[in-house]
């Protein structure tokens, strides 16, 4: 099973270390981390994707709980969240696949951001559903190589200002 877990923390030198260190003590493959600051310069995100039952998931909140510049820690649930994510791909350019890739580019709303007669490049953002769809639309065309920020998410009305008070 699959699980996106936000966590808050203070902004500070080795926090990042403390929380990824405790998912590799408990033998956790991570699949994604996005970390950056907040809209408060002294707070980060922290949003970690992993795959696990919901005995692996409820440990690793609480022993994320636990840490100490740990503020906030939330599940975020697919129904009850946005999930969003990055890619850039660059894949060969052909006169034989331009068409194909063009209309792919256009159904997928992605943005050319680099075009030679060898490669195009193309940022895409969505869900991961639909980043993975793009992936497998672009392998028979050729991939050159990708990149993918991982999630990013936030709930669609909790506040988190509300649990730091």
């Amino acid at each position: 099973m699959r699980f996106v877990i936000s966590v808050y923390v203070e902004n500070k030198y080795g926090v990042l270390a403390r929380v990824s260190g405790l998912f590799m003590r408990r033998g956790f493959n991570i699949n994604s981390l996005t970390v950056d600051e907040t809209d408060d310069a002294a707070f980060s995100r922290i949003t970690i994707t992993l795959n696990g039952d919901e005995n692996d998931k409820d440990q690793l909140v609480n022993q994320l709980k636990k840490l100490h510049n740990v503020k906030v820690v939330r599940e975020l649930h697919k129904a009850t969240s946005i999930e969003r994510e990055l890619m850039l791909i660059k894949v060969k350019n052909s006169r034989e696949n331009r068409s194909e890739l063009m209309q792919a580019c256009d159904i997928f709303r992605a943005k050319i951001i680099d075009y030679s007669t060898e490669t195009l490049c193309a940022e895409v953002t969505g869900e991961p559903s639909k980043i993975n769809a793009f992936v497998e639309i672009m392998k028979p065309l050729g991939i050159v190589e990708m990149c993918r920020t991982g999630i990013v998410a936030l709930e669609r009305t909790h506040h988190i200002a509300e649990e730091l008070e």
